[in-house]
């Protein structure tokens, strides 16, 4: 029974990192899609989506089952609690990949203004974010995931920054209104992209030191 209980843990953390790969994939295809103008690519990403949606499912049955046929206890206990959460954040990251996706076709006649803005570097910073996070899971890298939790304040100030700059150039420039509002938009998708791997950060801080740390890094982690 002990290594039946095993072997079902490890083919659960086996399907989230597998969800983690292909969402991380969906979502380098979107950002690539969308700069370099890829309609193909984006229609791509738009289609791949079932394929999260059934790892989701999945998954939840998995820690499901778990719950209903077993007694798990501390640490399995923090495992199974935190696999559920973050499978729900992963997938709205697959979510937020195909919200980008949708963007590229409307935003293709004004690449030049896209690629002038700060939404790239906001991109890069978010993904390195959701990658970060899911090798801190995959390693049980506690100091890895703390890591992620400092990134998100750099996302947060970008969005902010570019919220200013994109309704400036929209007071000066009436061309421009359309296409800043998409930009606006991707951009509140990318914080909350950042949002969600801070909460699969966090996750992982409690499934491997059993202490929480509620969207305040500097406040420090408390017990």
């Amino acid at each position: 029974m002990e290594r039946h209980f095993e072997r079902g843990l490890e083919d659960l953390k086996t399907n989230l990192v597998t969800m983690g790969s292909l969402v991380d994939g969906q979502l380098g295809s979107a950002c690539r899609a969308l700069f370099e103008g890829d309609l193909a690519r984006a229609r791509e990403v738009m289609e791949r989506d079932r394929e999260v949606d059934s790892f989701d499912t999945l998954i939840d049955r998995q820690c499901m089952d778990f719950f209903a046929l077993t007694q798990p206890v501390a640490v399995d206990l923090r495992l199974l609690m935190s696999s559920l959460a973050i499978n729900s954040q992963l997938e709205r990251i697959g979510d937020i990949a195909v919200n980008v996706a949708e963007r590229v076709e409307p935003l293709v006649p004004h690449r030049e203004f896209l690629l002038s803005t700060r939404l790239s570097e906001m991109a890069n910073i978010a993904r390195i974010m959701v990658r970060d996070s899911l090798d801190s899971f995959i390693r049980g890298d506690a100091s890895l995931a703390s890591r992620v939790l400092v990134s998100d304040d750099v996302v947060d100030k970008l969005d902010g920054g570019l919220f200013r700059s994109l309704v400036a150039e929209m007071k000066d420039r009436h061309d421009r209104i359309e296409p800043a509002a998409h930009i606006l938009i991707l951009s509140r998708h990318l914080e909350r992209l950042a949002d969600h791997a801070t909460n699969i950060a966090e996750d992982v801080i409690f499934i491997v030191e059993a202490k929480l740390v509620k969207h305040n890094a500097g406040e420090g982690i408390r017990p």
